[in-house]
């Protein structure tokens, strides 16, 4: 069952919104009592702070491998680091992250991550600086699944996509508002500066959460006799949660496999200056914003798996149109970009609400730590992939773009059959 009425009543007073909801049609809006408004607002702040620390380093690069005077594979190297540690520190968190006040755990993760952050803004070379960044991904990789599993516990299902369409827009703020302060910081101050930024804002955070948040700690009474190996290996032994995991490294690959090569095939396919990026990065930005919580609502009214669908459907027919555009006026540019993100926010938030319902009360710090650790994996493995399908001519332009996108289209098309699984076991559950 994934709301339990007693597990909600200890957890914060989110009792008074775990109402029944009919597994055969999409449920009413729930009104949100204060409590949950902040918590929402809180959880979205805090993944604001996580996704700048985890972007910030790629807009950082030139002033990196100037200062420190490291080529790009080194600096490659900085970036990468970060997905793996954070991937393992999720497995290694797993069997524990059912174990503890979900509000002490985030705490502890969280301060470990400001730690992280804080060694980032201090390093003198690249040796400290590679290891900073371990610190920060061993500790801020596990902060996005506690706060999922949190979610899952504050809020019943039938609420669950508009949180998430709120949390899930901290990406797109980060990119209109984090990435051109940090990136003004770093042209003034130096590229410390950004991670004092992050620190700064993060500690204040921190602070909000530890005086304000209620504990979470409604799932410990369920927990299962067996230490924390144990726990994990039932988690990963489960065949839905394996299908769910399976789903969701299908879920990430199209995003990681075609991210890292759109600014290049921006300037070199479609002839987009360098200095006009910025302004298809803002544009889409903001029309993520606007489109995250409006497509929470919709999912919550119409169906989470209607709407991954649609977002499916329309992500696919933006991905074969976009991997193929040659040297294309900016606006058409802008608007393209605008309509793919919107199909790609829409599969991500229905998505994230629904599979945030697979697991039982007493599985979900492990179940959202080991699919955390899924993502981050999946990512790398998604990112060299596309390096090995994509090459560069010698004029600097992409090819076999356009066979990166089909690659990508497969895969979207397969995920709409694997959440119709998941899908039909939710809504088999009493809500």
């Amino acid at each position: 069952m994934d709301s339990n009425p007693k597990v909600t009543a200890a957890n914060g007073g989110a009792a008074a919104v775990a109402l029944p909801v009919s597994p055969m049609a999409p449920a009413a809006p729930v009104p949100f009592t204060g409590y949950q408004k902040f918590m929402v607002a809180v959880l979205a702040f805090l993944q604001f702070t996580i996704v700048l620390d985890f972007m910030i380093l790629s807009p950082l690069g030139a002033f990196l491998m100037r200062d420190l005077h490291i080529p790009a594979a080194r600096f490659g190297i900085v970036v990468s680091v970060y997905a793996f540690s954070a991937g393992a520190s999720g497995l290694l968190a797993a069997g524990f992250a059912d174990r503890f006040d979900r509000k002490r755990l985030l705490l502890f993760f969280y301060a470990g991550f400001v730690l992280g952050t804080l060694l980032c803004s201090l390093a003198p070379t690249y040796s400290f600086l590679l290891f900073a960044r371990m610190v920060t991904g061993l500790f801020g990789g596990v902060i996005g699944s506690i706060s999922f599993a949190i979610i899952a516990d504050l809020f019943p299902l039938a609420a669950r996509g508009r949180v998430m369409g709120v949390v899930q827009t901290a990406f797109a703020a980060s990119q209109v508002m984090g990435l051109p302060l940090g990136l003004y910081f770093a042209n003034r101050w130096g590229w410390h500066a950004p991670f004092v930024m992050i620190v700064v804002v993060s500690v204040v955070v921190g602070v909000v959460i530890a005086a304000k948040m209620r504990p979470v700690t409604g799932h410990l009474g369920l927990q299962k006799p067996g230490g924390p190996f144990a726990h994990v290996l039932a988690t990963v032994r489960n065949g839905t949660y394996l299908r769910t995991f399976g789903m969701t490294t299908l879920l990430v690959t199209g995003g990681f496999m075609l991210m890292p090569f759109g600014s290049a095939f921006g300037v070199h396919n479609m002839g987009i200056p360098l200095d006009k990026l910025p302004v298809l990065y803002m544009a889409t930005g903001v029309c993520s914003i606007i489109a995250g919580p409006l497509v929470g609502r919709l999912s919550d009214r119409v169906g989470k798996y209607p709407v991954f669908v649609g977002g499916t459907l329309l992500g696919v027919v933006m991905v074969l149109i976009y991997t193929r555009f040659g040297v294309t006026p900016l606006w058409i540019v802008i608007v393209a970009n605008m309509i793919l993100f919107v199909g790609i926010t829409s599969r991500m938030i229905s998505a994230s609400a629904l599979i945030s319902a697979v697991p039982a009360p007493a599985d979900r710090g492990a179940f959202m730590s080991v699919n955390a650790s899924t993502q981050q994996i999946a990512g790398g493995l998604a990112s060299f992939a596309a390096g090995l399908i994509v090459i560069e001519a010698s004029d600097g332009r992409l090819l076999r773009y356009d066979i990166l996108g089909d690659v990508v289209v497969v895969g979207m098309l397969i995920t709409v059959f694997m959440l119709r699984y998941i899908n039909r076991v939710v809504m088999a559950k009493p809500q």
